[in-house]
């Protein structure tokens, strides 16, 4: 709106205590996009290769009944995924995916 009011994007850069390059890039956007392209999103970030791997890994391991599959901790997850991807993820980053998809730490203990 203050653009439209003949504002500057050093101006406006100054009023909301920005760079005027973020003021630049948000009139382009609004260009280019209108007000949907000046929401809020999530940036874009690196494939999430390891976690993909893991939780593959960790879904096959724990589809067994648990009366037939022995007690999986971190570290145990940890060398199967690393054995059956080649890809090795730390024990806190394991703890992090699978908690986001719902698996968790059982019995005090680490275990699964």
């Amino acid at each position: 709106m203050l653009s439209l009011e003949g504002w500057s994007s050093v101006r406006i850069a100054k009023a909301f205590a920005v760079k005027p390059d973020s003021v630049r890039h948000w009139r382009w956007t609004f260009g280019c996009e209108g007000v949907s392209g000046l929401r809020a999103r999530k940036a874009p970030g690196p494939d999430p290769v390891k976690a993909r791997a893991a939780l593959s890994v960790v879904s096959a391991v724990l589809s067994a009944p648990i009366a037939d599959r022995p007690s999986w901790t971190l570290p145990r997850l940890q060398d199967e995924i690393e054995t059956r991807t080649g890809e090795r993820i730390s024990k806190s980053r394991l703890s992090v995916v699978m908690r986001k998809k719902g698996a968790s730490a059982g019995g005090g203990h680490g275990t699964l």
